[in-house]
């Protein structure tokens, strides 16, 4: 199996990425300029968080249109599994790959620190390795991780089960105080409805050795790996 990272401008954390499916996944793994519409036979893409762009006009406006979206739009419906980590989760929702937007944060500050999140749904590609309504700690880093969407998307994300991820007390316990942004529903990750393609706001190769303080991120990577192995 193949990972491939793509790269932006302003993209800060697809070394980090890249990094962790090398030496910690211990899978083959390559970057993808954004310029490219090869994916070089990649078998799962992670589009990483930094700053796409500058974030001008709003984060993931411009990103969107790069050529690469092109093709991960296409492998993406073909059912190949796509992770958007941070700006990536805002690049995914700006590129129609999922619903809703990525708004400035309550309070309007950048947020940086570990945070909880329940895991909402295990049957995922990118989370069978967890238990549903476990309590993992992952960094955040943003400015823009308020997320927002339509009552009747909300309606839908509930109903069928495609919330992944909520922001919570280190108990699992749902709470204002534990939304670090403000985000609907204390949602801090959604997927597609093929649960192929997941957006989340924290940052999982931030989590993934002890000597970044924790490894609960490396689940995320586990389990995409197990997937693909399983295909």
């Amino acid at each position: 199996m193949k990972f491939g990272v793509i790269i932006f401008p302003g993209s800060n954390c697809d070394h980090d990425a890249y990094w962790t499916i090398q030496h910690v996944a211990k899978q083959p793994v390559t970057f993808l300029w954004h310029e490219s519409h090869d994916l070089e036979n990649c078998d799962a893409v992670i589009v990483p968080g930094g700053f796409a762009f500058g974030d001008y006009l709003r984060t993931g406006a411009i990103a969107k249109f790069s050529p690469v979206m092109e093709s991960v739009r296409r492998f993406a419906d073909s059912g190949g599994l796509v992770l958007g980590i941070c700006n990536g989760f805002q690049i995914l929702c700006e590129s129609g790959l999922l619903p809703g937007a990525l708004m400035r944060n309550v309070g309007l500050k950048y947020v940086c620190k570990p945070v909880q999140v329940r895991v909402e749904n295990s049957d995922t590609p990118f989370t069978n390795t967890c238990r549903g309504g476990e309590v993992l700690t992952i960094p955040i880093g943003h400015m823009e991780g308020n997320y927002f969407c339509e009552p009747g998307i909300l309606e839908q994300l509930q109903r069928d089960n495609r919330i992944v991820f909520r922001y919570c007390e280190p108990s699992g316990v749902t709470t204002p105080l534990a939304n670090p942004n403000g985000s609907l529903d204390s949602i801090a990750g959604i997927c597609s409805p093929g649960r192929n393609v997941l957006g989340m706001m924290p940052h999982p190769e931030r989590s993934a050795e002890p000597e970044l303080g924790g490894v609960d991120g490396v689940k995320i990577f586990q389990s995409m790996v197990g997937a693909l192995v399983s295909r």
